[in-house]
């Protein structure tokens, strides 16, 4: 089980990070760009992942799965933190931010 808190904690140790809104949501960024957005209301996360990470890590747990829309065949990831793993939590959203951030700051990641 994760909380509120734990995806902060590990989402803020990775490079140049930013917390902005994102309408209802708290959005993840780096360089700009969204890999992930809490929904406080459900207490679940979305994340941006390649089509093949998206069928990989919803193929290891049903509470991780593509968004029902267009945005789900574009790599959107729901997560249901109140039953998902943290372990499992880490390496998804080590490969949402991968996923978006330049190079110079992935290989940072990479190396831990």
């Amino acid at each position: 089980m994760a909380t509120f808190g734990t995806l902060e904690k590990i989402i803020l140790d990775f490079p140049e990070i930013t917390v902005e809104p994102h309408f209802e949501k708290i959005s993840f960024r780096v360089k700009n760009k969204i890999f992930a957005t809490y929904d406080e209301k459900n207490n679940r996360v979305t994340v941006k992942l390649s089509e093949c990470e998206q069928d990989k890590f919803s193929s290891l747990d049903s509470q991780i799965y593509p968004v029902d829309n267009k945005w789900g065949k574009q790599g959107w990831t729901f997560i249901d933190l109140s039953e998902v793993n943290q372990d499992l939590l880490t390496k998804i959203l080590i490969v949402a931010y991968c996923e978006v951030a330049p190079r110079k700051l992935w290989e940072q990641i990479r190396k831990n």
